[in-house]
């Protein structure tokens, strides 16, 4: 399919403004929209919140002016069904647009093409595919929990260059500079929650809440504590959002935990901890998109080793810490060189004398 250079541009300026939700949407994917005629774009829309109107009402109330014959840009297909709010296609529909342009087809089968029949139906020309992969990229959660029933993992960890992420004496703080932590905040205001495990929370006594300057909502905490031991007082309890706790279910719950606002969620065991496919699983069951890791080796090598990684965040900051200290992943003995672990390599970006790495596992289905 052959698009010109002014729909590209219509496009990106969609994607751009389907950005400003990146914080907001849950559990909602990301969708930006603009309308155009004759080589000018006349009007603009983004999804800001569930329950809010979607990208296309936006940018039909932002034309303010009829829009009969002209033709809309959608980062997603819009949607064919009633959910928080009515359907979209219905809206395009009886505004008589000629065409609409699509980036990608929406996952959900509630509508999965639905709403691309409907537009169809009704006489309206319709091209998908403009700049799917980034249309994707913004909404990698939805995607994942729609495709594969299980939230986008993402593991951030900061590193020394000999590739330690504390002392032996489990002394961390800090590692990487501010402007990298400021980074971090970023990435957990788009996530829907945060998974930690009970180690990180007795040793760190951390808070895992997004510190972000405008509207955010907060991410579910996550804590993997098989034995219930999380103690009373610790910061990951602070503020009205709900911690959830995932525990071994056959270890009896303590009562004790209700009182201190923490949602239990027993879940088999497996390898001395919880079972993480089922853990993901019950989160995906929550409309949890996204998934960012701050835990110890244990963990984040244990969802490495079960297949359930789909991201990596490395901060690296130029300094040693000496032999003893732990990595970010803890792995059992390689037996070659084969069995090594492949990633690729996404992105780079520098702040300050941090460099930031992105990458996922190269054989990520």
């Amino acid at each position: 399919m052959s698009f010109s250079d002014f729909d590209r541009e219509c496009m990106a300026t969609a994607l751009q403004l389907a950005e400003r939700g990146l914080f907001t949407t849950d559990p909602n994917p990301r969708v930006g929209c603009v309308i155009a005629d004759s080589g000018s774009i006349v009007g603009r829309g983004w999804h800001e919140r569930a329950g809010g109107p979607h990208a296309e009402i936006v940018a039909l109330r932002d034309a303010g002016r009829s829009v009969g014959g002209l033709t809309a840009y959608v980062t997603l297909e819009p949607c064919s069904h009633h959910g928080r709010t009515p359907p979209c296609v219905d809206a395009l529909l009886e505004a008589g647009l000629a065409r609409v342009v699509i980036a990608s087809t929406d996952p959900n089968p509630a509508v999965d093409g639905g709403g691309i029949e409907r537009l169809r139906a009704g006489g309206i020309e319709v091209e998908a595919g403009l700049l799917v992969d980034e249309a994707e990229a913004l909404n990698c959660g939805f995607f994942s929990r729609m495709r594969k029933g299980r939230p986008w993992v993402r593991v951030k960890s900061a590193i020394s260059l000999d590739g330690r992420t504390a002392l032996p004496s489990g002394e961390s703080k800090w590692i990487s500079n501010a402007e990298s932590r400021r980074d971090v905040q970023r990435w957990r205001a788009r996530s829907s929650a945060i998974l930690t495990g009970i180690g990180t929370v007795l040793a760190d006594n951390p808070r895992m809440n997004a510190r972000v300057e405008g509207p955010v909502l907060q991410p579910l905490r996550v804590v993997a504590d098989s034995r219930w031991r999380i103690p009373p007082g610790s910061r990951i309890l602070d503020g009205p959002e709900i911690t959830v706790l995932a525990g071994d279910c056959s270890r009896e719950v303590p009562a004790a935990l209700a009182d201190l606002g923490i949602e239990a969620l027993p879940l088999p065991a497996a390898a001395g901890g919880v079972d993480l496919g089922e853990l993901l699983k019950a989160l995906a069951g929550r409309e949890i998109n996204e998934v960012q890791v701050e835990a110890g080796g244990r963990l984040c090598g244990a969802l490495l080793e079960a297949g359930l990684v789909d991201e990596v965040l490395i901060y690296q900051a130029p300094v040693l810490l000496g032999e003893g200290g732990p990595g970010p992943f803890r792995l059992g003995p390689l037996e070659s060189m084969a069995e090594r672990t492949h990633f690729k390599l996404v992105e780079t970006a520098r702040f300050g004398d941090d460099l930031r790495i992105r990458l996922q596992p190269a054989n990520r289905n």
